[in-house]
């Protein structure tokens, strides 16, 4: 029998063409953390919680394999299909049936977590942490599946929404949405569509425009380590996207609607 034909799977940063789809199969660089993530999620799958790959196996040549999640992933300039209300509804439903689960599942306190875009405050759940479009598998303009669990660790939900909301709303100034969404977002009405869809509690929606602006200074400090230390791809899309200064545009206009934002989840 002819083994399954390799296919490079497009998407990403950090691990952008090194990703190969082997028929059911998907092999990629495995994170440092990987035998507790792959512990994670496999008590995710014992607890009902489907909607991610499953670990297949840890290969000494520092690589994983998991299964392959079919559907349509988002990449961009992200696709009208990709920000409807009814996608971005689905991905708050995916997102609070995730935390939910986690929730009954401690995370391993012996673990090495990634910590740059975890939650400063730690938490009680192991959070995603990087819910972006390229990272939902969509069936049917729903999100079906979540991917890519790399960035995991303990936080807080809220954390985890206002990292979501960044790429979804999305929580940007209209000149660098423009360059990567279609037009005719609404920032406002869709961070409170997401807070809707994930049932939002209301002092969570109170805390969230602050935690939105501390996640984005903790994601600039993310991508300020890479520049440094001279990653390539970090390095050629900061400067695709307009350097630093589209990082101090984005911060204040945030800054500026923070009122607008608190008034719309509190309505």
């Amino acid at each position: 029998m002819t083994p399954p034909r390799r296919e490079t799977l497009t998407g990403g940063t950090a691990n952008a063409g090194a990703v190969y789809r082997h028929g059911t199969a998907v092999d990629r660089p495995a994170p440092r953390t990987a035998p507790a993530l792959h512990t994670h999620l496999r008590a995710l799958a014992a607890h009902g919680f489907t909607a991610a790959p499953r670990p297949l196996a840890l290969t000494p040549d520092g690589r994983e394999q998991l299964t392959f999640v079919p559907g349509d992933v988002a990449l961009p300039p992200f696709p009208d299909w990709a920000m409807t209300d009814t996608a971005l509804e689905s991905v708050g439903r995916l997102l609070r049936r995730l935390h939910d689960t986690a929730a009954a599942i401690p995370p391993d306190p012996a673990a090495d977590w990634p910590r740059a875009l975890a939650d400063p405050s730690g938490g009680p759940i192991l959070c995603h942490n990087d819910v972006c479009p390229d990272n939902v598998v969509f069936r049917d303009g729903r999100a079906a599946a979540l991917i890519d669990f790399d960035q995991s660790a303990p936080g807080r939900p809220v954390w985890d929404v206002a990292m979501t909301a960044r790429y979804w709303a999305p929580m940007l100034d209209p000149e660098s949405a423009a360059a990567l969404y279609p037009p005719g977002l609404d920032p406002v009405k869709r961070l409170r569509v997401l807070a809707d869809a994930y049932d939002l509690s209301p002092d969570d929606r109170a805390a969230l425009p602050a935690v939105v602006e501390q996640a984005t200074a903790v994601c600039r400090t993310f991508v300020a380590d890479r520049v440094s230390a001279g990653d390539p791809a970090y390095i050629r899309s900061l400067a695709d996207r307009g350097g630093w200064r589209r990082w101090d545009r984005i911060q204040d206009w945030l800054t500026a609607h923070r009122d607008t934002f608190t008034a719309a989840l509190a309505a």
